[in-house]
This record gives C-alpha cells, structure tokens and sequence, in this order.
C-alpha cells in the first residue's frame, strides 16, 4: 500500500464520519485557535510597550519633578530647594560624561479653546531639541525651532487628539487657539502617539496625543505656574550617546542634583531602557504562559485524536484482520492508522488557523487590546498540531499493527 492509497482512505474515513470527525478535530481546533491568538495578543502588548519607550527615548534619562503634599513643599522650600531648574539642566550637560543634549519642559494643565470647542490639554514648554530627542515626528507644519524659542513667539504645535478634537479634519496650520488669556498660533500637528500608561517613578500616566507645546522662553514669561511652590521646570530629559553609559550617567546626575537641591529629594530619575528590558521579561513570562496554556489545549485535542483512533480500531477489527490476511504487512497497516491521525491534524490545523487569526482581529476590533499576528506563530502553532497527530496516532497504529490476522478475523 503506498502513501497515496494511504491518503485516499484517510480522507475517505473523515469524509464518511463527518460528525465524529469534527468532533475529533476540536480540540486541535481550539488548540491552534488558541496558540495563535494568545501569540497574536502577546506580540501585540511587546509592540505597545516597545513603542511606549521608544516615544520617551531609549538613550535617555528623565529627571522629573516629584509630586509633593504643600506641606512637604514647604519644607523643602525652606531646605533652600527651588527644584528642577534651566541651571540644572545646563550642569547636567557640562559635567555628566556621554551627555549630549538635554530638553528642559514646563507644563501646566489647562484648557485649549478654538471658536466654540474646547479640550482639557497639557500645555508643554520646550525647547527646540526637544523633537530630536524624542521618538516624535510631524505630520504637518513643523516643530518648535531656535527662532520661535529665541523670540518667544506665541506659537504652538497640537498633539493629534487635541487637533482632532478641535479642528477634525480641516488643517490647522496657521489658526489661532486660545490657552487662559494667551492666542497662539498653530505651526504643526504631531502624529499619533502611543498611550503612557504607567506611573514610574512620578512619570504620570497620560494620553501624549492630548499635549501642546509651546516654547519653554514663552512659556515662562506668559503663563503662571501651577502652583506657587513648584520648581521653574517640572522635567529634564538627557540624552546619552551610549545605552551602556546609562546607569553611570543616571548615577553621577543624582550626586549633582543632589548638591544643587542641597539633598532634597524633590525629584525622580526614570530610565526608558531600563523600564523596557523590565517590561520584556514580564512579557516573556506572559507569554511563555499563554503558551503553556495553549499547549495543553493541543494536548487535550491530541489525547482525543488517541481515544477516538482507539476506537476506530476496534471498530474495524475484521477489516485489519482481512488486510494482513491478503498480505498486508505491520508497516502498511501502521502507516494507514497514522495517516488517518496525521489528516485529521491537518485539517483541524487549517480550521484552528483561520479560526486564530479571526479571534485575533476580531479582539483588535472590537477591544482596547492591541494584536499583532507574526508568521512565525502560524507556522509554530501548526506545526505543532502535525506533531500531536503523530505523537498520539502512534499508539493506535501500533496496537492496530500488532493484532492477530486469524483473531482480527473472527472478531464480532
């Protein structure tokens, strides 16, 4: 009996016990379903993350305003701690070796109006390296410059949800929007950004899409700060031309700042790098448990393929007696009874596929959870169906194989 032969009946036999088939079929159903779309969310997540980071920079250090009680304000006033200042920065990028460029920020939370609409934004003060440090790019006009900052001009440049919310679809590029008692003008948009959602380290939780920003010089001499006690900035990011260099650098700016804030811990070091390899590992972890999961869903289909071929030997008890009579030998019969596991693998494997990429859109439709789907986890995932189909079709071929012609044949 050759491999074609082999094939012909094994279609044949699923062809002919359509329900029992598919209720075979099942459990590898699910299974691939399953490794696929937990894969998919997986992979998902670790672009969202890696995007989350990117957008704070992976060379960078962030040295932010701790968010303090007034009481403990005031106490560290009297310590003689004004906190983040400009000078900060500027002895940041004097004294820390590897420090390239640093962008100092003030923000206030406000609301920014144009005719009739109105939207709760954070207004931002920069400076004009702020977009090179940061994984920011323009989608239309341009970004804060050295010639807005050094004029101080009442310019700003709208994070995608504000422009959205309060221009829709028209371009913004040259309107007038008012923040508190000041009307800037709108030099560019920012495309859409990734939501920040953690809170490390006093790095609040926001939607960076809901920003404006403004020069930091204008900034400073138009609009009041938020509280009376707050520092003149409220971050810091520095950039390091080498990802090794920094935990060193991060070390030496807590001993400056230190110094200068006449150790007052009114502010935080945050490092995106650092926050991401930590965000990988719990990601592998996740993973790697979404996948056990799942393998144990392909594990349950695979023990059904085993009892139901199981079955079908016994079932056809005569039929393997009559073929070893007319001289078929243990291999052919073997290799008839994996065949028939293998084919119900296959097929289960195609209709999981289909059935793990639908619930991997469908979950990025129609949920907040971001999927990705990589080839990789098609190929894994149907792979290992192919595998399970062997792995249990085994034993009931076996046993198929070993079975006495003359009691196979007399076999009610």
């Amino acid at each position: 009996m050759n491999y074609s032969e082999n094939i012909r009946l094994a279609i044949g036999g699923l062809v002919e016990h359509k329900i029992r088939s598919f209720l075979t079929m099942l459990g590898i159903i699910f299974g691939v379903a399953s490794v696929i779309a937990m894969l998919s969310i997986g992979e998902g997540a670790k672009r969202e993350a890696i995007a989350k980071y990117q957008d704070l920079g992976v060379n960078n250090i962030i040295i932010r305003e701790k968010k303090l009680s007034d009481a403990e304000l005031e106490e560290t006033r009297a310590k003689f701690s004004q906190g983040l200042s400009l000078k900060d920065a500027e002895a940041i990028l004097d004294i820390v070796p590897g420090v390239t460029k640093t962008a100092s920020q003030a923000e206030i939370n406000t609301e920014v109006k144009y005719t009739d609409k109105s939207v709760k934004s954070n207004i931002i003060g920069v400076t004009s390296n702020f977009l090179g440090m940061m994984n920011y790019k323009i989608k239309r006009g341009e970004f804060i410059s050295d010639h807005h900052y050094n004029k101080k001009l009442k310019v700003c440049v709208l994070g995608a949800g504000v422009s959205n919310s309060l221009f829709g679809y028209d371009d913004p590029i040259g309107k007038m929007i008012k923040v508190e008692d000041q009307w800037l003008e709108v030099v560019g948009v920012l495309e859409s950004k990734a939501l920040f959602t953690e809170t490390v380290g006093e790095l609040a939780a926001r939607d960076l899409n809901t920003d404006v920003y403004v020069p930091l010089s204008m900034f400073l001499s138009r609009f009041t700060r938020p509280h009376a006690l707050t520092g003149q900035i409220q971050q810091i990011t520095a950039q390091v031309d080498n990802s090794g260099k920094l935990m060193e650098a991060s070390v030496l700016i807590d001993e400056i700042l230190k110094r200068h804030h006449f150790n007052n811990s009114d502010y935080n070091i945050v490092i995106p790098f650092e926050l991401l390899k930590q965000e990988e590992k719990e990601r592998q972890i996740y993973n790697f448990l979404l996948g056990a999961i799942a393998a144990i869903s392909l594990l349950v289909g695979g023990i059904g393929i085993m009892n139901i071929m199981l079955a079908t030997v016994m079932e056809r008890t005569r039929e393997i007696g009559t073929r070893r009579a007319i001289g078929a030998r243990k291999s052919d019969i073997m290799h008839q009874f994996v065949t028939e596991a293998v084919a119900i693998s296959i097929v289960g494997g195609i209709i999981g596929v289909f059935l793990g990429v639908t619930l991997s859109l469908f979950v990025s439709l129609f949920t907040e959870v971001s999927t990705y789907i990589r080839p990789y986890s098609i190929l894994i995932a149907f792979t290992f169906s192919v595998i399970v189909g062997i792995s249990f079709g085994y034993l009931p071929a076996k046993n198929a194989a070993n079975l006495n012609p003359v009691d196979s044949m007399r076999y009610e």
